[in-house]
């Protein structure tokens, strides 16, 4: 039981966020803006949905720091993926 929740569950649902982050980065660099998810449930309640968006000719040190968060995001994924979930051996 251990080994299938820690060793595969781990690397499925890594795989599915380095596509996930992968989509995002690459639409991200097309498209010139990149989404963000809000921190605060009530803002993400009340706020349009379409105000979502930072673009990279507005704000482009806010849009950098977002591809850059979602970047590590990614390389830790892969990392995930690779390597597994590692449990040292108690």
């Amino acid at each position: 039981m251990q080994f299938f929740l820690y060793k595969i569950v781990a690397r499925i649902v890594a795989i599915y966020l380095c596509v996930d982050f992968f989509r995002t980065l690459r639409n991200a660099l097309v498209e010139r803006k990149i989404g963000y998810r809000h921190t605060d449930f009530l803002e993400w309640l009340l706020t349009d949905w379409s105000k979502q968006f930072v673009h990279r000719d507005a704000a482009p040190v806010r849009y950098w720091i977002l591809f850059g968060v979602q970047t590590i995001a990614l390389v830790a994924c892969l990392f995930v993926v690779i390597f597994g979930w590692w449990q040292p051996n108690s």
